[in-house]
């Protein structure tokens, strides 16, 4: 059922232990605030990763709500989610940008990474999740996660870092204090507010010490320039709709980026586990349409030029603190994050971040995503003895993290994530078979992510 909510109880309060269940709802004036709050919990990410691939902000704010509308509408008001933009294309993007990829071909290798999540949710729906995990034990999720997260620390260390490097340190060290030292709802924006900080610091740092010399991405090469402009900021109007744009296909870049799939089907399944647990209610039969969902989100997101979606973690954490899951609450939100995106003035500011505040908060988003990949290993007990485990696991991230290329034709080459994904998980099923063992049993159970990591797993 994607709508007629139940009023629970009176509608206003709830008593010690109840929890409004994803077909109720509390008043509706109610289920405003709650639907901001989400708004408030998705945002920070949201348009963070955008801005990090080079995607127009407005766009992904609008269709992160188109998506969850659509999720919502799919696994039949079942699970309640906030489908917001995800972490786990950013190292492809970077690799599809350094090729000399535009706008138009990474948006179009997301979508086909989109269909594929969408045709695996088919999959799963109808044939289960053990056949998933039979082709991604934990082992190679973890080693997928991992790789996709220290597979960009390149992007810090030769783009962000140099724009601004103390800006970038302080931005980092404001970032990990608050995510440390605050908790809940603070704690859970804390890439949110340290990118604010470091923003205004970049600001001050231009009206007392002026100019910068330093790389600059705009030109490409070392020059004097303000850390900060505002002047897109003021030419952009207040209302009026994002700049759309169509995708383009190479192949080159959708095997860039189909690594990612293999995070998405993760951390939807962590995603629909968390939910059951919460809610008491058993939802894995809607397993399978999660990920058809995610796939047809990110789909439709990328067709017209947003970015790729995802369920986030951060809403989970709204919902635990207030115990309600009324989808309502998440309608609402979708339609908040619409009426964001037809703001071009919003889409300006977000754009006028300056390059060393973004390295200081992907240098922490960056290994908090490479971690959960361990974080995976450690909670399914992989044995990283076994050399079927520990061969392929040690050079497929190796081989992200250089970035190494391998040139496979004159004019095709795997290279970083996609290279170390293949390795992977082609290594680890071809010494399997070696070793003569079958593959492990069970399901893995994916990591669930802190702010900011768009819970990639």
């Amino acid at each position: 059922m994607a709508f007629g909510w139940k009023v629970h109880g009176d509608g206003r309060t709830l008593a010690p232990g109840e929890v409004v269940k994803p077909d109720e709802r509390l008043s509706w004036p109610r289920m405003v605030g709650f639907g901001a709050q989400h708004v408030i919990a998705m945002f920070g990410a949201t348009f963070v990763f955008p801005l990090v691939m080079g995607l127009n902000a407005n766009v992904a704010i609008m269709m992160s709500g188109v998506a969850t509308i659509l999720f919502l509408l799919i696994v039949q008001g079942k699970i309640p989610s906030y489908l917001g933009t995800s972490a786990s294309f950013v190292g492809a993007v970077v690799a599809i940008r350094a090729a000399g990829g535009d706008d138009g071909t990474v948006t179009g290798a997301i979508l086909v990474a989109g269909l594929v999540l969408a045709l695996c949710g088919v999959a799963i729906h109808y044939l289960g999740v053990r056949v998933i995990n039979g082709v991604f034990p934990p082992v190679v999720t973890g080693a997928v996660v991992m790789l996709i997260g220290f597979g960009l620390a390149y992007v810090v260390a030769d783009i962000y870092w140099p724009q601004d490097q103390w800006i970038a340190l302080i931005t980092m060290a404001v970032t990990g204090l608050v995510i440390v030292g605050f908790k809940g709802f603070v704690g859970r924006i804390g890439v949110l507010l340290g990118l604010v900080i470091g923003f205004v610091l970049s600001w001050l740092a231009d009206v007392v010490f002026g100019n910068i010399t330093a790389f600059n991405a705009g030109t490409g090469k070392i020059d004097t320039h303000p850390r900060v402009s505002f002047q897109g900021v003021a030419d952009a109007p207040w209302i009026g709709l994002p700049d759309f744009h169509a995708p383009n296909f190479a192949v080159s870049a959708v095997v860039l980026v189909l690594p990612a799939v293999i995070a998405l089907i993760a951390e939807n399944i962590g995603h629909v586990k968390a939910v059951g647990e919460m809610t008491g209610q058993d939802v894995d039969p809607y397993m399978g349409r999660a990920v058809l969902a995610d796939g047809v989100g990110t789909a439709v997101a990328s067709a017209v030029g947003g970015s790729p979606t995802t369920t986030y973690a951060e809403n989970i954490g709204v919902m635990a603190a207030t115990r309600v899951y009324s989808t309502g609450a998440y309608y609402i939100a979708a339609v908040i994050a619409i009426l964001f995106g037809l703001c071009p003035k919003f889409g300006a500011l977000v754009a006028a971040t300056p390059g060393g505040v973004l390295g200081g908060i992907t240098v922490i988003l960056y290994g908090m995503i490479g971690l959960l990949g361990a974080k995976i290993w450690i909670e399914n007990r992989v044995d990283f003895a076994d050399p079927v485990n520990m061969v392929p696991t040690g050079a497929g991230i190796i081989l992200a993290i250089g970035p190494v290329s391998h040139q496979i034709t004159k004019d095709f080459s795997l290279a970083g994530i996609a290279l170390g994904t293949v390795v992977v998980l082609g290594g680890y099923h071809l010494l399997r078979v070696v070793a003569r063992r079958p593959a492990p049993p069970g399901s893995p159970r994916p990591a669930r992510a802190v702010e900011g990591s768009d819970n990639t797993t």
